[in-house]
């Protein structure tokens, strides 16, 4: 079998992960078993992730969800919203991959390059990411999607600002 894409390395490494959400959540004692069905039946119906759909019925909270899926998928979480952020790095980059895809490009150095997600099963954010990275290592930060609105505002400031002089 080829070597995989650039593009669908992380992405492979995601999608071959055994042990799914539900069953963390499970195993975890965080929800039981006719709540995990019952979200499960829901997420067929409306399509969402089932993460979205847990924090939605009141099940679990989005800190509880990072932290799960940062098991999951051996992703560090951080809370970025006092953390200074490089503009001048950021905008180096597409603004579809910060607006569109909710990927932020924190840091890169000779082998990698460091974006932040909110949610790693997301596949076209990350097909986005792993073009970005091109031949450099991916590294994922898991980050809340309220700190994602956060700094996609902080961004906006900085792209108007830029704008503006």
């Amino acid at each position: 079998m080829g070597e995989a894409l650039p593009e669908q390395r992380t992405f492979k490494v995601i999608m071959n992960r055994k042990d799914l959400l539900g069953n963390i959540l499970l195993a975890m004692g965080l929800i039981t078993k006719t709540q995990l069905d019952e979200a499960l039946a829901e997420q067929r119906k409306t399509k969402e992730f089932i993460g979205t759909v847990l924090i939605r019925k009141g099940l679990i909270t989005q800190k509880t969800l990072l932290d799960a899926l940062s098991y999951q998928f051996d992703i560090p979480v951080k809370n970025l919203k006092y953390e200074y952020i490089d503009w001048k790095f950021v905008s180096q980059f597409n603004p579809s991959l910060i607006l569109d895809f909710g990927c932020i490009p924190l840091k890169k150095d000779e082998t990698s390059l460091t974006v932040v997600i909110t949610n790693p099963l997301d596949v076209w954010s990350m097909i986005e990411a792993e073009k970005v990275a091109g031949d450099l290592k991916l590294e994922l930060v898991l980050i809340s999607d309220e700190d994602m609105k956060d700094i996609v505002e902080r961004y906006k400031q900085y792209l108007r600002g830029q704008f503006l002089e």
